[in-house]
């Protein structure tokens, strides 16, 4: 499914490279979803991205953590439950981490947005829940840290710079996404929120 994914998303977004008609099509814009009902937005805008490089990012994010909650989604849950939760993870982020946009830009005619990484965000974040201490590196940081330190790192620089509004990145979708990962997650096995917590205290 997570080889899927990429490879959906990487041939949508680089025909939207080269047809503006349509990467518009696609987009995220509040305010037709609202005044014209063009509720496909909701979800298609996590099929295009802004450039190569906030394309190969994404994927390569998701190729890193997707598989790996893929293959752990298959095992507590079997083959094909598995496979259709973690679709549902996967759509759940990209229409979760619009919501506060949405609201945000509904009056606003102008406001485009794209990208997968709201998707993203709930796949990494659902990944730290089933495996907290497993060890990242993150530039530019010199060495592994665990992987729930760098959640709560995540959280707290996504709501910042959110509410900073500073840049034209989605933050808020980032945290609103990694936030869905979270819940979902525990909502399909809350057992996994004990483990988590249990890992953390050093059991």
């Amino acid at each position: 499914m997570t080889i899927f994914i990429i490879a959906a998303t990487a041939i949508i977004s680089v025909l939207a490279f080269n047809n503006v008609a349509l990467f518009r099509r696609l987009s995220f814009n509040a305010w037709l979803i609202k005044e014209k009902g063009q509720h496909w937005r909701f979800i298609t805008y996590g099929l295009v991205h802004a450039g190569w490089l906030h394309l190969i990012i994404n994927m390569f994010v998701l190729y890193s953590f997707g598989r790996m909650v893929e293959r752990s989604f298959m095992m507590l849950f079997g083959t094909a439950k598995g496979l259709i939760y973690f679709l549902l993870l996967y759509i759940g982020g990209i229409l979760f981490s619009t919501l506060l946009d949405f609201g945000k830009h509904k009056g606003n005619p102008y406001y485009e947005a794209v990208g997968a990484s709201g998707a993203v965000a709930a796949v990494l974040f659902s990944s730290i829940l089933i495996a907290p201490k497993m060890s990242l590196f993150v530039f530019p940081i010199p060495m592994p840290i665990p992987a729930w330190i760098f959640g709560l790192l995540y959280l707290i620089y996504s709501a910042y710079m959110g509410k900073r509004a500073q840049d034209n990145i989605g933050h808020y979708a980032h945290f609103v996404g990694a936030v869905f990962g979270l819940v979902f997650t525990i909502i399909l096995k809350p057992v996994l929120l004990t483990y988590f917590l249990t890992q953390l205290a050093g059991g």
